[in-house]
């Protein structure tokens, strides 16, 4: 068996700069990833989590490091690049991990005003719902 380092990559806006705010999007973007790519946490190497320069409010690793299971995963927290034509208040995170499978399919979540960061990576409701009948 052979194992491989794998990258998930994720997106989400927050309506604004609070706690509660940033709080909400990065536990949904997280439970998205998870659920989506059946993410074992033993088997994560590191998140890390970036964000605009108008999010200052909590770090989002410190949200994270507060879910089951994450308490022990490497977190790293850092600014994005500052571009002026940027979606304000993003948060992204990119986790990379090790799996067994060389075939897992990684499927990147982006949230809220996100999605229009990658388009072609965002799964519709309708995408989800064909993808989990047909297994």
């Amino acid at each position: 068996m052979t194992w491989r380092v794998k990258a998930i990559r994720g997106a989400t806006t927050a309506t604004e700069n609070s706690i509660a705010a940033v709080r909400d999007v990065v536990h949904e973007l997280l439970d998205e990833i998870e659920s989506r790519n059946s993410l074992d946490l033993s088997e994560v190497v590191s998140v890390t989590f970036s964000v605009t320069h108008d999010l200052d409010a909590i770090f989002p690793a410190a949200i994270a490091r507060q879910r089951p299971h994450w308490q022990t995963v490497p977190l790293l927290d850092v600014q994005q690049m500052y571009v002026k034509t940027d979606l304000p208040r993003c948060i992204r995170c990119l986790i990379q991990f090790n799996t067994p499978d060389p075939d897992f399919e990684v499927q990147h979540v982006y949230l809220q005003q996100a999605k229009t960061l990658r388009p072609d990576w965002v799964l519709t409701k309708a995408d989800l719902k064909a993808t989990t009948s047909v297994s």
